[in-house]
């Protein structure tokens, strides 16, 4: 949620050989705590018997599942990770577990409480991995995605997650507003993080019962139909003076503003 221009940088999409390179210890340990993906191989730093109990808990899980593990130099860990923060570490898995758009929903309807978390056409990971992790402390039922013109859960995005993407149903689909709208039907009230005409104060919007949170794009914000689609609009205060507020950040006040409220 912001009002002023915010800079990012898409990442990229780290596929390699029908696979993707996920990196940095917590990724790797959530990723095979996680249990959802299929590991093919995984990269440590050599062994050493002062090693961290991060990497010698990799290296027993890679042993006991027979996942072949090798070591690299840091200049080639550096290129398959996109010189990411890898600490070391690098598992090569099959591509995100996306679930279906009707597990979300269903999960929405027997849930009285459900959360939904909806990304309009965010394209930085490092915000993208921050509302995830986020939206997993505060429990949420499901992330919905639209599948263009947003970053999507790259490793990047996991990384920046520590790993909390793992364990989240996220939903890619094609029509936002489509989505949102079955979900309303489902019982779902939707309020966007914006500010503008009909915009209230975040603390002062109900979020009871079923509950869905739209974050807007780095820079643009929520688009005009996600916009009218929503039942209310939330904005936080900028007594600052300075009207912007990365969207990670907004996303996760808000998210804790929903927690407080459900008591």
């Amino acid at each position: 949620m912001k009002k002023g221009r915010e800079g990012h940088r898409k990442g990229p999409r780290e596929a390699c050989g029908g696979g993707e390179w996920i990196y940095g210890r917590n990724p790797a340990i959530e990723t095979l705590r996680a249990g959802r993906r299929t590991v093919t191989e995984m990269i440590l730093p050599p062994f050493d018997k002062g090693e961290s109990d991060e990497i010698a808990q990799l290296r027993a899980t890679a042993r006991s599942r027979g996942i072949a593990l090798r070591c690299e130099d840091r200049d080639r860990l550096d290129r398959l990770t996109h010189f990411g923060h890898h600490q070391g570490v690098a598992l090569r898995t099959t591509g995100y577990p996306y679930v279906g758009f009707d597990e979300i929903v269903r999960a929405a309807t027997d849930d009285e409480n459900a959360l939904v978390v909806v990304l309009d056409h965010l394209e930085d990971p490092q915000n993208v991995g921050s509302i995830l992790r986020t939206a997993l402390c505060a429990g949420a039922t499901g992330v919905v995605i639209p599948e263009d013109r947003s970053c999507g859960i790259t490793p990047a995005a996991v990384r920046a997650s520590a790993g909390a993407a793992e364990h989240l149903r996220v939903a890619h689909v094609v029509n936002l507003v489509r989505a949102m709208k079955e979900l309303q039907e489902a019982g779902v009230w939707f309020t966007a993080l914006d500010w503008g005409e009909g915009a209230r104060d975040y603390t002062k919007v109900d979020f009871k019962g079923r509950a869905g949170l739209v974050v807007g794009a780095e820079g643009s914000g929520v688009s005009r139909l996600v916009r009218e689609t929503c039942d209310f609009i939330a904005e936080l205060p900028m007594p600052g003076g300075f009207e912007s507020l990365n969207a990670g950040v907004a996303a996760g006040i808000a998210l804790y503003e929903i927690l407080r409220q459900r008591g």
